[in-house]
């Protein structure tokens, strides 16, 4: 196994977050990492010489742009291993062009969002979150309150918009635990008997929307997915619905979702926002039948290590000439988060 070259290029709070001891022993194990080990960017002229001979750069949360000056800086580089994920955020298609491969933890990222989504549907299904702030709001409650809709987590209808990584895996939650649920699927890109493989029913978002006790959003933000949820759509929802995003916050109309939720029509799980965080004037803040939570359904605290660690194991794939188990490519690049 040949050692490449290696080094960390992320913002001083990533790498604090990231590489922990442990991480930094097992890099230093699998790498030659010279010095510095970590960069929060490139742009000193002193270190051309350092530059020169990366093969591998970690990145992470807040890496600079890796743009054609970027890379004239690293005419070896030879890999991008991502601590985090989507790459979108950094990584120009000039780092496909020059034959630069490319993974991410996105898929290791997937698991803590589909598990605070999971706790989402079922905490929505008996409307504990709006329930308890009715009885903040009014200092007392009910046995049996029946103004939220139905309580119950038996049978319920849920959909999936978009069949990404989270979303297959919301799926693959829910028919573990909600064992009498039905997912249904809206995914244009999908592939049907995949989406039946797994579980759910592939189905056309217009279609699916009347149906359901649950909305959960999981496509990616893409110029064509703004507002894909809007007012038509919020208004073909049943009453009582609960809408939950842990996506991104444009793929809803907030103005639209502000008018639904103050007639008290839908209920919303929002962990993203659009703006994020929202104005302080924003009546969302006000509703009992809303929940926001500061975008943490994502890898936070110890989780990020998972990611880091992950980003390490395909390290040691590249070091040892095998194929990286999670690539991007380029191609697949404008179909994702």
């Amino acid at each position: 196994m040949t050692r490449p070259d290696t080094l960390v290029l992320m913002p001083a709070q990533s790498w604090d977050q990231q590489f922990d001891q442990a991480r930094l022993d097992r890099l230093r194990s699998l790498a030659r990492v010279g010095d510095p080990v970590w960069l929060p960017d490139l742009a000193a002229p002193e270190l051309t010489t350092r530059l020169a001979g990366v093969e591998v750069l970690l990145t992470g949360w807040g890496t600079p742009p890796l743009d054609e000056a970027a890379l004239a800086r690293l005419p070896r580089l030879r890999a991008v291993l991502h601590c985090a994920g989507t790459v979108r955020t950094f990584a120009s298609t000039a780092v496909w062009e020059r034959g630069i491969l490319v993974s991410s933890s996105a898929e290791i990222n997937a698991e803590p969002v589909a598990e605070y989504t999971l706790a989402a549907i079922i905490m929505a299904g008996k409307k504990a979150p709006f329930l308890a702030a009715d009885a903040r709001l009014h200092r007392t409650y009910q046995a049996q309150p029946h103004h939220r809709g139905p309580l119950s987590n038996t049978g319920l209808t849920i959909g999936i918009v978009g069949f990404s990584r989270i979303g297959r895996r919301v799926v693959e939650l829910v028919n573990q635990v909600l064992r009498d649920a039905r997912c249904l699927v809206a995914d244009p890109f999908a592939d049907p008997d995949d989406v039946r493989r797994c579980g759910a029913e592939p189905t056309e978002l217009d279609d699916m929307l009347p149906q359901l006790d649950i909305l959960s959003i999981h496509a990616p933000e893409l110029p064509s997915t703004r507002h894909m949820i809007g007012a038509t759509q919020l208004a073909a929802l049943p009453d009582h619905t609960t809408v939950v995003n842990t996506a991104r916050g444009s793929l809803i109309d907030t103005t639209a979702l502000e008018r639904e939720c103050l007639a008290g029509r839908l209920h919303a799980i929002l962990d993203v926002t659009d703006p994020e965080p929202l104005p302080a004037a924003s009546p969302l803040y006000d509703l009992p039948n809303v929940m926001i939570t500061p975008h943490v359904a994502g890898s936070a605290g110890s989780e990020v290590l998972r990611m880091t660690d992950g980003a390490l194991d395909e390290l040691a794939r590249f070091a040892a000439g095998q194929p990286l188990r999670r690539p991007v490519l380029l191609d697949h690049l404008e179909q994702t988060a």
